[in-house]
């Protein structure tokens, strides 16, 4: 089975699973993906993730859900660059997300880093997805 969108994939994973209160997800592992999640558990969104090996070549991966007095702490995740249409931000026009209170994931040169460490880095590039 093919997807024509593997980070919009896995964020509805992410998504469906919170919405049924599951503390564990599984999804393909890609590098894009785990890049994704490493920022997901710096910021504090997710409780971590592990790469597991299903056969030899096909590894997935592991999301622990992060849950605060039984809510979910991602209250809202949604797709903003797709393979239909692809949205870049300078610098100067990077997105805020509720005013400071959720993060954009960037693709940027310097790798897949949330919107505040873009601006630390002074660089710009492809706005991934919004997570509140």
């Amino acid at each position: 089975m093919s997807l024509s969108d593997p980070l919009g994939d896995m964020l509805t994973r992410i998504r469906n699973g919170q919405k049924a209160r599951m503390s564990v997800v599984l999804s393909p592992a890609s590098k894009l993906r785990t890049n994704v999640l490493e920022v997901l558990k710096r910021e504090g969104y997710i409780r971590g993730y592990s790469v597991e090996q299903d056969r030899p070549g096909v590894q997935s991966l592991r999301i622990e859900l992060k849950y605060f007095e039984g809510e979910p702490v991602i209250k809202e995740v949604h797709r903003v660059s797709k393979p239909g249409r692809r949205i870049y931000s300078k610098i100067a026009d990077l997105p805020r997300v509720y005013n400071g209170l959720g993060i954009s994931i960037l693709s940027t040169p310097r790798g897949v880093m949330s919107d505040v460490e873009a601006r630390a880095a002074n660089v710009g590039g492809e706005v991934l997805c919004k997570v509140f």
